[in-house]
């Protein structure tokens, strides 16, 4: 491995605008029997990925959840850690690995092994088989369910670890890895996994935890580093005649409408109450009474993160033509940071199939995510959302959380921050620093007590719809500025360096 001096002087080296001009041509430098071993390992990696996004484990379905957990563990002992566990929880079993390198730096990788669920007839590729296809101005990608959310990158280090192993060398830090079977659920037991005392003794020396990621932009190559990530609340509300005491116990014909309390209405109207007109803007009783304000700094970083980024792209990215409320784009990116949201995942009542059914639903059920941002957490949040349905009536509607967790934070001037910047810029990949990730992972077993780490994303490539149909990954890319597969492991080599040595 090239020494924390050679790798500054070529960092200050005159050659560096030219190696720059394109993304990751340092890194192609940076110790060629590493070089060698990622090409040469390029094919397994591949099938290691195919292989694992043939198994998905659906915790909501409680589908392939001990095999998903011993693939899991496999690919740990594969990729080189001495010590792996299956660590059992109130839910969905986890993993526990280590590895000793013998260095002075320890890392923390979460790793999730979950993905969501899928309906074949939506996708152009079967997404239990990782077909590669071509995509015209990205390259060749892989689709499959998990390719970017979240096994794709994850291969991406699993690939440096076995390239590390091929060339016989060590990681330049030491690694301890805990994986969860439950992320696409909540995370409802992953504090059990972090928490327990062998593991927690583990964590406590490690300078930052990592979710591998994979989101360079498509057309400019661009990264935003994010500095949290809003937490989450998954529930259901449900609205049944047998709790509110109105409406059918069971379904009714509809005719009976003209006498009958509908639990489908109520639901209706109990979930206006929860936002503003437009449905844009949370108004549960109390719900912004803890959050914070974005700091001075925070709106700095946003207004520089708007200056480099094109709001065009983005809602291409998105499918959308405007934004809430038809915001510049730094109020857009500020609100994004800043605004705790309230969405409805799923709404269902009665007969939904082909045709009518004159049907009067006995039972209403919505499905909601409420993000949250510093200051708030899912406990009160939960609170206040039963507090604000009791005081406008609507106290029967049962809520059943299903998992979450509260929101992160972690500092510009961390080690893992520095780290990240520095292996961004090595590569020639523009980057932003961005006040919070709009999405959520639960960072925040790490980044709060007791173990109280730095946590976040890192990763070089690109990949797309997650939760959606077509889900995929870069493998081999057209654009230039923006790395492939086997650039994105080297990615991931030249990172463990810079975490090592950044002081």
């Amino acid at each position: 491995m090239t020494t924390t001096t050679d790798r500054r002087t070529i960092l200050k080296g005159a050659a560096l605008g030219a190696a720059l001009a394109i993304p990751g041509a340092v890194l192609a430098d940076a110790d060629p029997a590493l070089r060698r071993a990622v090409a040469a390992g390029h094919d397994a990696a591949i099938r290691r990925l195919r292989d694992w996004i043939a198994l998905p484990t659906i915790a909501a379905e409680k589908r392939n959840i001990e095999e998903g957990c011993k693939y899991m563990m496999q690919l740990a002992t594969d990729a080189g850690f001495e010590h792996v566990e299956r660590v059992p929880t109130d839910g969905v079993p986890g993993v526990f690995a280590t590895m000793d390198n013998g260095a002075k730096k320890t890392l923390a990788l979460y790793f999730m092994y979950d993905v969501k669920q899928f309906d074949p007839a939506e996708w152009s590729s079967p997404p239990l088989e990782g077909k590669i296809v071509d995509r015209p101005g990205l390259g060749k990608v892989m689709i499959g369910r998990g390719a970017t959310n979240q096994k794709g990158p994850e291969a991406v280090v699993l690939a440096a670890l076995h390239a590390y192993k091929a060339a016989g060398r060590k990681p330049p830090v030491n690694l301890v890895l805990v994986a969860e079977g439950e992320e696409e659920i909540g995370s409802p037991h992953f504090p059990q996994i972090v928490r327990r005392p062998d593991i927690l003794a583990a964590l406590k020396p490690c300078v930052g935890a990592i979710i591998p990621s994979g989101w360079q932009n498509p057309v400019d190559g661009g990264v935003v580093v994010n500095l949290g990530a809003k937490g989450i609340v998954e529930l259901e509300l449900v609205a049944s005649g047998e709790k509110w005491g109105r409406g059918p116990a069971k379904d009714l014909h509809s005719s009976n409408k003209a006498i009958v309390d509908s639990p489908a209405w109520h639901l209706v109207e109990a979930l206006a109450t929860l936002v503003s007109a437009d449905g844009n803007t949370p108004v549960i009783d109390g719900w912004f009474d803890r959050v914070r304000p974005l700091t001075a700094r925070e709106k700095a970083l946003i207004a520089d993160s708007a200056a480099k980024r094109d709001p065009a792209e983005a809602m291409r990215g998105m499918g959308i033509k405007h934004f809430v409320g038809d915001l510049s784009w730094p109020q857009v990116l500020e609100r994004e940071a800043a605004m705790p949201t309230v969405n409805i995942e799923g709404l269902v009542a009665g007969y939904t199939g082909p045709g009518g059914k004159t049907i009067l639903p006995s039972r209403a059920v919505a499905k909601l995510d409420l993000r949250l941002v510093p200051g708030q957490t899912k406990d009160d949040c939960v609170t206040k959302l039963k507090a604000h349905l009791a005081r406008r009536g609507f106290g029967d509607i049962e809520v059943n959380v299903s998992g979450g967790y509260d929101p992160t934070e972690t500092s510009e001037s961390s080690t893992l921050i520095r780290a990240e910047l520095a292996s961004y810029a090595r590569a020639g990949v523009k980057t932003s620093v961005y006040p919070r990730l709009s999405g959520s992972w639960p960072g925040f077993v790490f980044t709060s007590p007791p173990v109280s780490l730095p946590a976040g994303q890192f990763g070089f490539g690109h990949g797309n719809g997650a939760h959606a149909p077509d889900e995929y990954m870069l493998i081999d890319s057209s654009n230039p500025k923006v790395l492939g597969f086997d650039d994105a492991t080297l990615g991931f080599i030249d990172f463990f360096a810079e975490v090592a040595a950044v002081g």
